[in-house]
């Protein structure tokens, strides 16, 4: 879709929400670790979770104990490595692993090929690799290269470009996949997704998101399938802020409704 998409809309009515972290609810930094979820933003999440009846999970390419610690103190539904680890409303793991053979081959191979690549990194994630250059973006095309060998060499892995990072996953694993799995279970089965993201890596989950009639967005600029645009992290938080205010005064709405119902009968 165009650059000109609009803002997304307000929500009414009964949502699944679901956030990338990396460059949608937090800034990317130089490096993963320098990355920082502001603690008004996660009350903002816990306050929309509850609001949607636990109907919110993070989607992200990091790993759920990642997750879990930048959420920290609060504990929401969480699907990992995109998609390849999952963790349902009720704290089930669902887990897609690699044989262990194939990953300490794949290890070796990898930190051996990036010794020849300075400023690149590579990320062991059990199941996943992923192959930084945001330090060193003229290897970028030798990255890519590596990891294309890698995928080609071993067809139940599958390729994932990102920003600055190529990643290899198992196949078949990507984020609209967990979208699809969270949707067909409670609490988030029979509620409108929505999905905001701003990578290649969320196109997967866009789609998903377009097929059930949901709210996908695209934050920043490019290509996309998704229906919405924000232009950046700091807008992200304004609209999520936006929306939990407006679900908190249509809760206390519907809660005086009832209180005056209640006593319009008892009168009567």
């Amino acid at each position: 879709m165009a650059d000109s998409l609009t803002v997304p809309p307000a929500l009414t009515g009964e949502f699944a929400l679901f956030f990338d972290l990396d460059g949608t609810l937090a800034e990317i930094k130089p490096h993963p670790d320098q990355v920082v979820l502001p603690a008004d933003i996660l009350r903002v999440l816990d306050q929309l979770s509850q609001d949607n009846q636990g109907a919110l999970a993070l989607i992200s390419g990091r790993s759920m104990a990642e997750l879990d610690e930048l959420a920290r103190p609060y504990r929401f539904p969480l699907a990992g490595v995109h998609g390849a680890e999952r963790r349902d409303i009720h704290g089930n793991a669902h887990i897609v692993s690699l044989p262990d053979s194939l990953i300490q081959t794949l290890t070796a191979q990898l930190t051996a090929a990036l010794t020849h690549l300075p400023g690149t990194e590579l990320e062991a994630k059990g199941m996943a690799f992923a192959l930084h250059y945001r330090q060193a973006p003229e290897h970028e095309a030798a990255i890519t290269a590596l990891a294309t060998s890698v995928v080609a060499a071993h067809p139940q892995l599958a390729l994932q470009p990102g920003k600055c990072v190529v990643e290899i996953k198992p196949k078949g694993i990507n984020k609209g996949e967990a979208i699809s799995a969270f949707m067909g279970e409670a609490p988030f089965a029979g509620r409108t997704p929505v999905f905001i993201g701003d990578d290649l890596t969320d196109e997967s989950g866009f789609r998903v998101v377009n097929q059930a009639g949901g709210i996908s967005i695209k934050v920043g600029q490019g290509e996309t399938c998704a229906g919405w645009r924000l232009p950046n992290v700091a807008s992200v938080w304004q609209w999520v802020t936006e929306v939990a205010n407006q679900q908190q005064e249509e809760k206390i709405a519907h809660n005086n409704r009832r209180k005056h119902d209640g006593s319009l009968s008892r009168s009567l």
